[in-house]
């Protein structure tokens, strides 16, 4: 199965919805009953409130004077309102970020408990190793001891060093020597592994102020890359971690991950609305090549169903 389709597998739930609702509408006059109808199964998609009524707020103008339910013609406004929204933060990818960027560039990966912050750091550090660059791994996730060997297995297998410290060491202390070890290398990319912790919690994103304060007090200018790793499973609790580690540490990119189950994909819609943060990766497997740059007209069309995916 190719990486396409698993995308388009993965957003079935979001399609779904969206996809009934449009079914309902065919063959049926557009009185309001009708979009009230159609509107309830957007929102339930979880593309926000504001999506939304922009989406209706241009449906009824178009359908304004007509009998018909015009189906494809509410398909063809979602999907455009869908792109205007998703086409501004189809940021840069992170190779190109990489190659415009300094040396060692700094990548620093934050997210809640669970969101796959290691495997998707290990994966992006295989990238940058497969394209001929040296990437350093920083465990700073030193508060879970499983998380400092997880790291340790990656690495082992894609052929790349980790600077870690023992269990229970300061997280802070450890960005410092990768940081530091990655100038004595002459690494071309850090990418620093932190722990999972709860936006709500204010001691736990104070040390990830601290690490991020010691990342710039060691090479000024970074961490040039922060990115928020984001369980597309989670519908609208996304967004609200989106706000937090934005506002403590100014997230700059989002890679949105486990996009190949019950994922509630509509989200990413929600979240480039509000926030405006480029979208540089997501996630439909465990494989390396399961990990892909954002595309927007890509994941329109695999939410919609707008064309039949290639299956290479």
């Amino acid at each position: 199965m190719g990486w396409l389709q698993r995308l388009s597998d993965g957003l079935t739930k979001t399609r779904d919805v969206v996809r009934e609702s449009l079914d309902r509408l065919r063959g049926r006059a557009a009185d309001p009953a009708v979009l009230e109808e159609f509107e309830a199964a957007l929102i339930a998609s979880d593309i926000g409130v504001r999506v939304v009524e922009r989406v209706m707020e241009r449906l009824k103008k178009q359908l304004q004077g007509t009998d018909a339910s015009q189906a494809d013609r509410v398909h063809s406004v979602l999907r455009d309102t869908l792109l205007d929204v998703l086409m501004p933060v189809q940021g840069l990818s992170l190779d190109l970020l990489l190659v415009k960027g300094p040396k060692p560039f700094v990548i620093l990966a934050v997210g809640v408990n669970g969101v796959g912050k290691t495997t998707t750091i290990a994966k992006i550090a295989q990238r940058f190793a497969q394209a001929g660059k040296v990437p350093l791994l920083v465990a700073c996730d030193t508060f879970r001891a499983a998380a400092i060997d997880q790291l340790q297995v990656w690495a082992d297998r894609i052929g790349v060093s980790v600077i870690g410290h023992r269990h229970g060491a300061d997280p802070a202390a450890v960005a410092f020597d990768g940081i530091a070890a990655a100038k004595a290398r002459k690494a071309d990319v850090i990418l620093i592994d932190t722990a999972g912790r709860l936006h709500t919690k204010s001691n736990l994103m104070d040390e990830l102020r601290k690490i991020v304060r010691v990342i710039a007090q060691e090479c000024p200018g970074a961490p040039h890359e922060v990115l928020l790793v984001l369980d597309a499973t989670v519908g609208q609790n996304a967004l609200s971690q989106a706000r937090q580690f934005h506002q403590a540490v100014g997230v700059t990119g989002l890679v949105l991950t486990k996009l190949d189950g019950t994922a509630r994909g509509g989200i990413v819609v929600a979240i480039a609305d509000e926030l405006k943060l480029p979208v540089r990766l997501i996630g439909v497997g465990e494989s390396v090549e399961d990990l892909q740059d954002f595309q927007s007209s890509a994941f329109v069309d695999a939410l919609l169903g707008t064309t039949a995916l290639p299956t290479a």
